[in-house]
């Protein structure tokens, strides 16, 4: 049964503390427009994120207030202090920003509650007190339009950065695909001189079909030649020099660490040995030393250009580009891109370490925000870590949810400012070096855009961020970018 018809006296409203310092006339409007309200236990008496109609004060009994976490009503207060307020607590908010509750009241036992309409606080706050509204209203602007601007160049730095490293990080086999194909040109010109040498009329054809053969098998082997401990390749290129030392091939040592890299051994120049005369030996091996040398280079230029693709391909899956903003996407793809963007920034002495559920599902997400949040707790972690340490990044599932977890080894968030973490312009770091809104961020994207969570448990040499996901999808929004 509900009551609210009923008002105070304005005796009974100076009793209130929010109410008790008000004059006469601000006292009778207030004792104009509100009503007294009872409801019994269990009963609701608003809901997070409806439109905040009215605001509410406690007269009597016990209430609790609510938010929405994971899909359940999580406690935050329960308080049976006569005088707590709630409900549309934002008077500041002019029309064209539309207030809504921003948590859940339930009565916990039989509760009588003292209501005011929200238009009608709104009003007569921004009439009695001009300047505090003022004040709030710019206080409420400029924090968001500071967000916004901070938020805005704190990604702008992050992806040059990040871009800077890429850089770097395509210079390299870039210029080693550039170096590379400059050698081949020269063996591959050195390779026709030296075949024109040993088919110049010396080698009948079924010779030179033989050296043709060995040439092939000599490819072959370049192409699988097994990798060699520097202590084995060093006595494989001691072997190969005294052979062409003692068959007179003139600066064996230059050849020798060539056909060691191709697989290239004693039995193989045998063959070679068999195939053609003695005056026509070293003319044959250095054609072939030459055809292993541009199989190697090939091998080069592939790596290297593969390397490029590679890159360009985390680029683009880091960033999205040509994608929707909302699409099916594996979470190790977008961790692997992120992670790959970093390459240049994690320094020798960190190890990085990828614990992988690779049977989780693919779920819907906003695929470029989620690798703004992983940019930011991968590079909070390699800032922690400093010069060495381990970066952990593993993912998992908990019921309906994907769990990601990066952890660090770097020496903790103090305990005393552990809570304040996920505050906006809060930071750890020297003045200049985070602008506080990396975590921030991170939340908002969690939480807001993808109804998911993310917490921190930390202690000396390990902090560990867990952000979880629904799989079921994303939680609806409304058009201005709030969770509905």
């Amino acid at each position: 049964m509900t009551d609210e018809g009923e008002r105070l006296t304005t005796e009974d409203l100076r009793t209130l503390f929010l109410f008790e310092s008000l004059d006469d006339d601000k006292l009778a409007y207030v004792h104009e427009h509100g009503r007294v309200k009872r409801l019994p236990a269990g009963t609701g008496v608003f809901v997070e994120g409806e439109p905040a109609q009215c605001f509410y004060v406690l007269l009597d009994g016990t209430v609790a207030l609510t938010r929405l976490v994971h899909g359940d009503q999580v406690e935050i207060i329960r308080t049976s202090h006569r005088g707590s307020y709630g409900g549309a607590t934002q008077p500041y908010l002019n029309e064209e920003r539309v207030q809504t509750y921003l948590n859940s009241m339930r009565a916990v036992t039989d509760v009588t509650l003292f209501s005011l309409p929200a238009e009608v606080i709104s009003t007569a706050m921004r009439r009695w007190f001009p300047m505090a509204m003022h004040l709030l209203d710019g206080l409420f602007l400029g924090m968001r339009t500071t967000q916004t601007v901070v938020g805005e160049r704190e990604r702008l730095l992050a992806l040059g950065s990040l871009s800077a490293g890429l850089t770097h990080e395509l210079n390299n086999p870039a210029a080693a695909a550039v170096r590379a194909t400059s050698v081949l040109r020269d063996r591959v010109a050195g390779m026709r001189h030296k075949l024109a040498m040993i088919a110049d009329g010396r080698l009948d054809g079924e010779r030179l079909h033989r050296l043709v053969e060995l040439q092939e098998a000599a490819v072959k082997k370049a192409a699988s030649a097994p990798i060699l401990s520097p202590l084995e390749t060093s006595d494989a290129e001691d072997v190969l020099t005294d052979w062409l030392d003692e068959h007179d091939v003139t600066a064996g040592w230059d050849l020798a660490p060539t056909l060691t890299a191709g697989g290239i051994d004693v039995p193989w120049l045998e063959q070679v040995t068999a195939a053609v005369r003695q005056d026509d030996l070293e003319p044959a091996i250095r054609w072939l030393t030459y055809t292993v040398e541009t199989e190697l280079l090939l091998g080069e230029v592939d790596d290297a250009l593969g390397r490029i693709t590679g890159l360009v391909g985390a680029a683009k899956q880091y960033s999205q580009i040509d994608r929707a903003p909302n699409q099916t996407a594996d979470v190790h793809d977008l961790l692997d891109a992120t992670l790959a963007m970093f390459n240049s920034k994690i320094k020798p002495g960190v190890r990085v370490v990828r614990e992988y559920d690779r049977s989780l599902p693919a779920i819907p997400v906003y695929a470029a925000e989620l690798n703004q949040v992983w940019t930011n707790l991968i590079d909070n972690a390699l800032y922690a870590i400093g010069e060495t340490g381990v970066l952990t990044v593993r993912t998992g599932r908990k019921d309906d949810r994907i769990v990601v977890e990066v952890t660090d080894t770097g020496p903790g968030i103090p305990a005393d400012v552990r809570s304040r973490i996920f505050e906006p312009f809060f930071t750890t770091k020297p003045i200049g070096d985070g602008t506080g809104l990396g975590l921030d961020i991170s939340y908002r994207i969690v939480v807001n855009k993808h109804h998911g969570d993310i917490r921190v448990d930390s202690e000396p040499g390990r902090t560990s961020f867990r952000v979880s996901l629904p799989i079921a999808g994303l939680r609806a929004e409304t058009p201005d970018g709030t969770p509905g």
